[in-house]
């Protein structure tokens, strides 16, 4: 595994704006907001030090967040851990019977490639592994 740490934590949220409001008030700065065309949400980071946390709100009935929203409600999506190789890790996981979500990666906010772990893997825990853009390439 080339995992480094966790990258950020994603909540659902069905108000943005009110999303960004409430976490600026505990102290939080909006650093980014951007539209995932392919994952169906836009999403705000928001972070205080080194911690970051992403809201996400669907775009589409069809998002999967939408889906989550309808059936948990607002709250913990998932705990994102940043890898220097979402393949390598991939094959990993794979290798050592993890029931995956996405046997390819693909992309995420941020010009990251992402793909995700089933929670069933991970005690219940949606875990996304993200690789950061490779610049110079």
């Amino acid at each position: 595994m080339t995992v480094k740490g966790i990258e950020h934590v994603a909540v659902a949220v069905t108000d943005l704006e009110k999303g960004i409001d409430a976490w600026t008030a505990l102290g939080f700065r909006c650093t980014h907001v951007e539209t995932v065309v392919d994952q169906k949400v836009r999403v705000a980071r928001m972070t205080i030090g080194a911690f970051c946390v992403e809201l996400m709100v669907p775009t589409s009935p069809e998002s999967p967040v939408a889906k989550f929203l309808e059936k948990r409600g607002p709250g913990l999506h998932h705990v994102c851990l940043e890898t220097d190789s979402v393949d390598t890790d991939l094959a990993a996981l794979g290798a050592a019977g993890f029931a995956l979500i996405d046997s390819e990666p693909r992309p995420g906010a941020h010009d990251c490639r992402i793909a995700f772990v089933h929670p069933k893997a991970t005690g219940g825990v949606l875990v996304e592994l993200s690789e950061p853009p490779k610049h110079g390439d």
